[in-house]
């Protein structure tokens, strides 16, 4: 899978993408990561990308020149998605990230200061956040969905079926069961014997009745 980014601070990602899962994954060419400068785009002397809105406003915002001249010089694969990351966008999810491995290729549009000229959806796929804040540039968002993505292709893990029961991965609220490892005993604490029982069918009993659906938020007035 070939993952391309465009961004204004390239050196952002080169501690991230170079340790781990995703090193490894590189190495074994399961996924190919490029990154692009779109200030590399600009026009002018000083090499420019964002200017102030019409109409006034706080901030600057990235302009449309550079940003497509970036999209149009990257060569696109058949079964490609491009995806502007903004908090205006849809939630991302394990379920957005399994999604994604359809893909050969995804192309991920970070931003910075206040945002895009809202001309270049017209180039875009689809607008997706990882949540309900705000961030200072779309680095970190790219980042992530490189990241939940990635470890959903097979090959990547070392097991494969590490990622079939993860938190997530079978009901948007399914929480994982606890696990342990040694020591047995941790000062008081110690590890349930059935996990040391050897017996698998009590195990998977166990681990079935400990994992949780994790409940939504609510409030209720206390009752006499």
């Amino acid at each position: 899978m070939k993952f391309d980014i465009l961004t204004i601070f390239p050196d952002i990602f080169e501690s991230y993408f170079n340790e781990s899962i995703i090193k490894r994954a590189q190495k074994n060419k399961k996924i190919k990561i490029n990154i692009h400068n779109f200030r590399d785009f600009a026009t002018d002397k000083h090499r420019s990308v964002d200017d102030k809105p019409y109409g006034g406003g706080p901030g600057m915002l990235l302009k449309i020149e550079p940003l497509y001249k970036c999209l149009k010089s990257i060569k696109k694969k058949k079964k490609s998605r491009i995806i502007l990351l903004t908090p205006k966008g849809k939630k991302f999810n394990q379920k957005k990230a399994k999604s994604l491995t359809k893909y050969d290729q995804l192309i991920l549009v970070t931003g910075r200061y206040e945002g895009f000229d809202a001309r270049i959806k017209k180039y875009i796929d689809e607008e997706i956040s990882i949540g309900d804040y705000v961030l200072t540039g779309g680095e970190l968002p790219a980042m992530t969905i490189i990241d939940a993505t990635t470890r959903l292709l097979p090959g990547v893990l070392g097991d494969d079926q590490s990622s079939k029961n993860e938190t997530f991965t079978k009901n948007k609220k399914y929480i994982e069961y606890p696990q342990y490892t040694r020591p047995e005993k941790f000062m008081s604490q110690k590890v349930p014997k059935v996990l040391l029982s050897g017996n698998h069918k009590k195990i998977s009993e166990w681990r079935q009745l400990h994992s949780k659906i994790k409940k939504e938020n609510t409030f209720k007035f206390p009752t006499k």
